[in-house]
């Protein structure tokens, strides 16, 4: 079953340790089967309990899982690899489209913001025991929540969208739990989820959002609970409209258990309006990063939610870092309060190099998709082939093996560092990667 490798370990922690050891060193391969508990214990001379422990925690690891008869086996994307270790590098003199950052030119300066903060801090420094959230923080975030229609609960603060999703779901869910998500989707999440010992159930995205037959087909399977990004969506530029709120709403009314959560990272980046769906059921919180639109270096997200959910946040973030900076608390408060991002501006550029990127392969014949955000997703039907053609011609794309479960191959391209005089290069190149043997002149 094993092959030559052996597993080791006399108590629980050993085994677990010996096992995680052996994935990341790759000796047990992505799927490779365990040993039935009792025939490891008999191996090893030990208690089946003891081998029983060991296997939990690798589950709740997000080293392997156990699927009934068929037993254990290691997880096809371990916990232990990221999915940002599938990348490329540029080469000398290459260009680098698949980082996903914000364009450096499009954020606000933080000298004033910072310098009045600072002053206040040195009349009045933080110390234990304050509110952790600060109150104008709390009082604009709810505001713009109010806005957009989002329905009234507490504002909690969190380090980034990761961290405030992580905290979200180990408020209700439990190792072994199933979690549906957007597939192709968020790469970090897609290795969130099984480090949390959840197991994700991947849900078709077309332009507008997950399709709601695969949310529905998800929640009657057991998922308990469904992410969702509302816009900017991360590879494909998905919004969710009205019309496809509508249809997820109707699926949700009918499994209004499950644990909802919201992704509005492209809050302050793009122009389509946000078409929440918190609320449709009992538990639901939505998550904004401060990231995209005023730099990836301020680690703030605020969450709402109903107010059980948000009380779980708040009560085991207490016992963890405590609280976010306060300090930069008010600095994103002052960054709101001076409109030192214009939404609109930041939109329309991005929007520009997306849209001009977007035609500018359709009229190569190549499919892309890009409706919102900075990202554009290009369908290709050789992954690996595509990647490789596209970095020797001096482009580093990112490779959809980073965003996908069991959605088609496809490569993503961030537009933030592109100008609009890039984007028939960028063309060119990509549509000579996917016909290779076939270039023509595009006027």
């Amino acid at each position: 079953m094993l092959g030559e490798y052996r597993i080791s370990g006399r108590r629980a922690s050993e085994i677990a340790a010996e096992v995680e050891r052996a994935v990341g060193s790759g000796e047990l391969a992505p799927g490779q089967a365990l040993p039935p508990m009792r025939e490891l214990a008999a191996t090893l001379g030990v208690n089946p309990n003891t081998v029983a422990a060991a296997y939990r925690t690798l589950r709740e690891r997000g080293v392997i899982e156990t699927a009934g008869r068929r037993g254990s086996r290691v997880r096809q994307r371990p916990a232990s690899t990221s999915r940002g270790s599938i990348g490329v590098e540029a080469p000398p003199g290459g260009r680098d489209v698949s980082a996903g950052n914000p364009d450096p030119a499009l954020l606000p300066p933080l000298g004033a913001v910072l310098a009045a903060v600072g002053r206040r801090y040195d009349e009045r420094p933080g110390l234990y025991g304050e509110e952790p959230v600060d109150a104008e923080f709390a009082r604009l975030a709810r505001a713009a929540f109010d806005a957009d229609g989002v329905p009234a609960g507490p504002v909690a603060v969190a380090s980034g969208s990761l961290d405030a999703i992580e905290r979200v779901l180990t408020a209700h869910l439990r190792p072994g739990d199933a979690v549906a998500v957007e597939d192709p989707g968020w790469g970090s999440l897609l290795d969130l989820v099984p480090a949390l010992g959840l197991t994700a159930v991947p849900v078709p995205v077309d332009d507008d959002g997950p399709l709601a037959a695969g949310v529905e087909r998800a929640l009657a399977a057991g998922a308990r609970a469904l992410i969702v990004t509302d816009r900017a969506q991360n590879p494909t530029g998905a919004v969710v409209g009205a019309a496809r709120a509508a249809e997820l709403r109707t699926v949700l009314a009918r499994f209004p258990q499950t644990l909802l959560v919201e992704d509005d990272h492209g809050h302050g980046i793009v122009d389509q309006p946000l078409v929440p769906l918190a609320g449709t059921t009992r538990h639901w919180a939505l998550v904004r990063s401060t990231a995209k639109a005023y730099g990836p270096d301020l680690r703030v997200a605020v969450v709402t939610g109903d107010p059980l959910t948000v009380d779980r946040f708040a009560g085991r973030q207490r016992l963890g870092p405590g609280w976010v900076s306060r300090v930069l608390q008010r600095t994103v408060a002052g960054l709101w309060a001076s409109g030192a991002v214009d939404p609109a501006t930041v939109a329309r550029s991005y929007g520009e190099r997306r849209d001009a990127l977007v035609g500018a392969l359709a009229r190569r014949g190549v499919e892309a998709h890009g409706r919102s955000g900075m990202n554009v997703w290009v369908p290709v039907p050789d992954e690996t082939g595509a990647v490789a053609r596209l970095l020797g011609a001096g482009w580093a794309v990112a490779p959809g093996a980073r965003f996908r479960i069991a959605a088609a191959t496809g490569v993503r391209i961030t537009v933030s560092d592109l100008s609009l005089a890039d984007i028939a290069e960028v063309a060119d190149a990509v549509a000579a990667a996917l016909t290779p043997a076939s270039p023509r002149n595009y006027a």
